[in-house]
C-alpha cells in the first residue's frame, strides 16, 4: 500500500496531490490521510471516479481515505450522453435592479426542472452558494432538481467565506478541483 499525508493543506490541495500521486505512483491500493471531514469526503469522491474502491476510517479528527483499484476494464462513457452544466456565480441574474435580477433567478430554477433533459449538475460558487442555503426561497426547488438527478453542488471555500457550510440545504459541498472538471465533461454549459 502506498500512503500519501495531505494533512493540514486546504481544498482543493488534497485532491490535486491525490490526482498528481495516483499519476505518478499509479498505485493499485493508496492511504490518504487528512484531517477535516470535506477534504475526506471530496478525496472520497476522487478515488471513487478513478475507479477505486474507497473505505474512510476516522480516528480523533484524522480520516484515512482507503482506495483499492478495481481491476477489469475501464467503462467507456457513451458518445450520446449529453451533460448539461449550470455554473451560478451569484444570487441574481444581470445587472442593474437586484430586485429584478432576484425575480429572474426565481424564474430560472423553477424553469429547470421542466427542462428536457434536466441539467446534469448545477455549481454555486462566490455569493450563489447563498442559494443553497438555509433561508434560501429556493431550497424545495433544488432538492426537487436532485430528486429528478441534477448533481446540486456548492463550493466548499465560498461556503466557508459566507460561514454558512453548516447551513447548506440543497445538495453537497464540492471543490475547485472537481468544479473545474466539471466544466470539462460538460457538453453544454449555461450561465445564468
Amino acid at each position: 500500500m502506498k500512503f500519501l499525508d495531505c494533512c493540514g493543506k486546504t481544498c482543493p490541495i488534497p485532491v490535486i496531490e491525490t490526482k498528481n500521486f495516483i499519476e505518478t505512483e499509479k498505485p493499485t491500493e493508496l492511504e490518504v490521510t487528512v484531517d477535516n471531514e470535506i477534504s475526506c469526503e471530496n478525496v472520497r469522491r476522487f478515488l471513487v471516479s478513478q475507479d477505486f474502491t474507497v473505505t474512510v476510517e476516522n480516528k480523533e479528527n484524522l480520516f484515512a481515505v482507503r482506495g483499492l483499484k478495481k481491476l477489469g476494464e475501464t467503462p467507456v462513457v457513451s458518445e450520446g450522453i449529453k451533460r448539461v452544466l449550470v455554473f451560478v456565480s451569484g444570487e441574481t441574474i444581470g445587472q442593474g435592479s437586484d430586485e429584478l435580477g432576484g425575480i429572474l433567478m426565481r424564474s430560472f430554477l423553477y424553469t429547470l426542472k421542466e427542462l428536457k433533459p434536466i441539467p446534469w449538475r448545477i455549481i454555486f460558487v462566490n455569493s450563489g452558494v447563498k442559494l443553497a442555503a438555509e433561508g434560501s426561497p429556493y431550497i424545495d426547488t433544488l432538492n426537487e432538481l436532485a430528486a429528478q438527478g441534477t448533481d446540486i453542488a456548492s463550493c466548499g471555500t465560498c461556503l466557508d467565506y459566507f460561514e454558512i457550510k453548516d447551513k447548506l440545504r440543497a445538495g453537497r459541498v464540492s471543490n475547485m478541483y472537481e468544479i473545474e472538471s466539471s466544466f470539462l465533461e460538460a457538453t453544454n454549459v449555461i450561465r445564468p
